[in-house]
């Protein structure tokens, strides 16, 4: 069965939605747009651009808009032709474009079967619009199409009154209780704390009601600074659908177009001992697939699954074994004299960055 070669977390430029949350980053930096977004790559190119040859095996490829990921009518088939490449996709959406879900669930089942769904239960803003029951029952369709997915709360102070409604409406309609993550505040981009008014012990005795892996795990690495040699650039990296551009992370020191000339390989550089952030946000996805090998961290599949009240499972056979699998399994670890070159290259560049920041200040 397939291991995982790398994983890409894939931006869709789209800032528009259908709904409003207010723990959303696009609306606390007031950038919602109902422009769609143009894409310069069509499906094909981007297929031959992310061969399983020129990345060097299977991948996980997330798709993720600023906004609605499906709200562009091409996403289906951006999914569908690395799908038919062989690699594994997911996709991050709040469940309210029917007609998406329609066409995926077309999908023949080779293809549905390496499908992952990480579907946003934004409670308050599905009910105040009167979209709870679309949304349970566009899971339910790609789930009877063969897809894994898992139901993921994003936890905002004024949800608390509403917590057993919300748990009771997830068992109702899928089976079992929803997963939570954590809020990022953006209004502090350097530190991005938790998202709440609540105090620490509070916020944790409150959400941690839902028993959720993937809550407690990211309770463990929030707010805590990575020191540790990370193959991020690497095993894995960060992508732009609409303009092809590759970072190593959110916050990259090198950056490269992978769409232009499909002939050319791939600049992989792992990021080392150099990261930007203040935290790993996103450490339930970088560190749990195995960019940090030294740390002891759960598979994605234990932070994603769950076993439903008869029995049967969010994720199907195949996507349960393949996110169990880890980035070390696949990929060979520096030697000791590798991680040097690396960790002397991001430092070469942030003397670069240095003197050009100083030389900007001093011709301002």
């Amino acid at each position: 069965m397939d291991t995982i070669k790398r994983y890409i977390d894939c931006y869709v430029p789209v800032t528009g939605c259908t709904l409003r949350c207010n723990y959303c980053y696009i609306t606390q930096h007031r950038l919602f747009d109902s422009k769609l977004p143009k894409f310069k790559y069509s499906p094909e190119h981007v297929r031959k651009a992310l061969s399983r040859e020129r990345l060097g095996g299977t991948c996980l490829i997330n798709m993720c808009g600023g906004g609605e990921t499906l709200l562009p009518p091409e996403m289906p088939a951006y999914a569908k032709a690395l799908l038919e490449e062989g690699h594994y996709v997911m996709i991050v959406t709040n469940a309210t474009v029917d007609k998406r879900f329609d066409e995926i669930a077309a999908f023949p089942p080779e293809l549905t079967k390496r499908v992952f769904f990480k579907f946003s239960y934004h409670y308050l803003e599905l009910k105040k619009k009167n979209l709870l029951e679309r949304f349970f029952a566009n899971i339910r369709k790609v789930r009877d199409a063969g897809c894994s997915f898992t139901l993921e709360a994003t936890p905002s102070d004024e949800w608390i009154p509403y917590i057993d409604e919300m748990k009771k409406a997830a068992m109702d309609n899928v089976g079992a209780v929803c997963h939570i993550t954590i809020a990022r505040d953006e209004r502090d981009p350097e530190k991005l704390p938790i998202l709440t008014s609540l105090p620490r012990d509070e916020y944790e005795k409150t959400w941690k009601t839902f028993n959720s892996p993937l809550f407690d795990y990211k309770l463990t690495i929030f707010e805590q600074k990575r020191k540790e040699f990370c193959y991020a650039g690497d095993w894995s990296f960060c992508l732009n659908l609409g303009t092809g551009i590759m970072s190593q992370c959110y916050r990259s020191y090198t950056s490269h177009n992978i769409f232009e000339d499909v002939s050319k390989p791939i600049p992989f550089k792992a990021i080392g001992k150099h990261c930007k952030e203040h935290h790993c946000y996103n450490g339930h996805s970088f560190i749990v697939l195995g960019d940090i090998p030294e740390l002891d961290a759960p598979t994605y599949t234990e932070l994603r699954n769950r076993t439903c009240t008869d029995g049967s499972e969010w994720l199907k056979p195949e996507m349960k074994h393949f996110m169990s699998t880890k980035l070390f399994q696949s990929n060979k670890e520096y030697s000791a004299f590798e991680k040097f070159l690396a960790n002397v290259r991001i430092r070469t560049i942030m003397r670069k960055e240095k003197v050009h920041s100083r030389l900007k200040r001093f011709f301002k």
